[in-house]
């Protein structure tokens, strides 16, 4: 037996949504990802390190 789905509402949204203004509930768009950040971070970390563990031994 073939059963069938009910076409799909969307839900009514909460109250508390309903009540922001729409400048709120607006979603940014995002900025693309640029690889050199993860390079960057990983080169900060390594000298922090680096000056930390420098200070400990000397």
């Amino acid at each position: 037996m073939l059963h069938r789905r009910p076409p799909f509402t969307p839900p009514e949204p909460h109250p508390f949504r309903r009540a922001l203004p729409a400048e709120v509930l607006r979603v940014e768009q995002e900025k693309p990802h640029d690889d050199d950040h993860d390079v960057k971070l990983f080169l900060l970390s390594f000298a922090a390190f680096f000056v930390c563990f420098y200070t400990f031994i000397f």
